[in-house]
């Protein structure tokens, strides 16, 4: 299967750069670049690609409020991968409830640049334990001032994938998971499955946003 993707970046040699490193692949194909926010809007409704590279920082319209028009007009058929650095950590949590799958810095290697958007194409989320604890920093910074949040309904989870929900939201890979609780990343993985269907979760950085906002973690809950 071939992965149509637009590029948006204001900054038309890290475009440039992309473009040209993703035409290399036989699987991927640009089907259209931008060169801010709002011409991604209009591009990706015409094109109508499978991925999106948007950068966060673009005029006329960011990366985070094209990448919320995009896969809300797609009804979730294109996913949105967002260019990063570290000095932007305040839009991570921001981006991820606008519906982004991913983050990749704009100094990333190609063979990053490759994985990322063949994760995120595939329907899965890039979103590493590093990025997660990002997003909990995040939300610990915005909520600070809030009044605790009464813990939501989880009934329909079994006791241990609440717990798992709880160690994803607190930045634990599935491998730190499975040496917490002292079962295999199979298992791990088959408890995040369950969940995720359970609770009509898309990936990982949604289970991140649920259960803070559920109250199972508080934004002062240690790592």
């Amino acid at each position: 299967m071939v992965i149509r993707t637009l590029v948006a970046d204001d900054q038309a040699v890290v475009r440039t750069g992309f473009v040209n490193l993703l035409g290399t692949q036989d699987d991927i194909q640009v089907v259209a670049e931008a060169e801010d926010g709002a011409q991604a809007v209009r591009l990706a409704a015409e094109h109508r690609p499978d991925l999106v590279l948007l950068d966060i920082r673009m005029p006329h319209k960011n990366g985070i409020d094209a990448a919320r028009e995009i896969i809300a007009a797609s009804e979730g058929a294109t996913k949105a991968l967002m260019l990063t650095t570290f000095g932007l950590d305040e839009y991570v949590y921001e981006a991820l409830a606008a519906g982004a799958s991913g983050f990749l810095l704009k100094d990333a290697t190609f063979p990053e640049l490759l994985h990322a958007v063949r994760v995120v194409a595939a329907g899965d989320a890039l979103l590493s334990p590093e990025i997660t604890r990002r997003v909990v920093a995040e939300f610990t910074r915005q909520r600070a001032a809030a009044p605790p949040v009464p813990a939501g309904d989880v009934d329909g989870l079994t006791a241990r994938e609440a717990e798992v929900l709880v160690l994803i939201a607190q930045g634990l890979s599935n491998a730190e998971i499975a040496h917490r609780l002292t079962i295999t990343d199979h298992t791990v993985k088959t408890h995040i499955n369950r969940l995720f269907t359970k609770m009509g979760l898309r990936d990982r950085a949604q289970a991140v946003i649920l259960a803070y906002e559920l109250g199972l973690v508080r934004p002062s809950a240690p790592r």
